[in-house]
């Protein structure tokens, strides 16, 4: 089953202490709050491992983040994976659902999520597969 979500979202980030395995503090570490609305109606919590130097437009982080809530009426959970940079070029961002993640009526998902931040405002298109048993 191929699915696609709209909505928006609210987050948080919130600074976390400097962590020696992470490179101490060149890379900064940051607690993820979420809130999706829309045909994703879920929490998500997360952390996110980020360096360079934004106010410059040279960037990167990576984050995972784990939602919890109804996905077009199927109840479950997984997980994102974020892949981002930015340079000159403007911003590049990947974030896929981690294969294996899903649980409830979401076992087995799949896909890729596009985020857009528009006058300080998050949104988000969510292409996904469901297996055709979870129909």
């Amino acid at each position: 089953m191929t699915g696609h979500a709209k909505g928006t979202f609210d987050v948080t980030t919130t600074a976390l202490a400097p962590d020696e395995a992470t490179g101490g503090p060149a890379i900064g570490r940051y607690a993820l709050d979420k809130q999706f609305h829309g045909d994703l109606e879920a929490a998500s919590k997360g952390q996110m491992l980020a360096a360079g130097d934004p106010a410059k437009g040279a960037a990167g982080y990576v984050a995972m983040e784990h939602v919890t809530g109804t996905l077009n009426g199927k109840r479950g959970e997984f997980a994102f994976q974020h892949n981002g940079a930015m340079d000159h070029s403007g911003l590049h961002l990947t974030v896929t659902v981690v294969p294996g993640s899903g649980t409830g009526e979401l076992a087995g998902i799949a896909g890729t999520m596009t985020i857009t931040i528009a006058a300080g405002k998050h949104s988000y298109d969510f292409e996904y597969t469901l297996p055709a048993a979870m129909q």
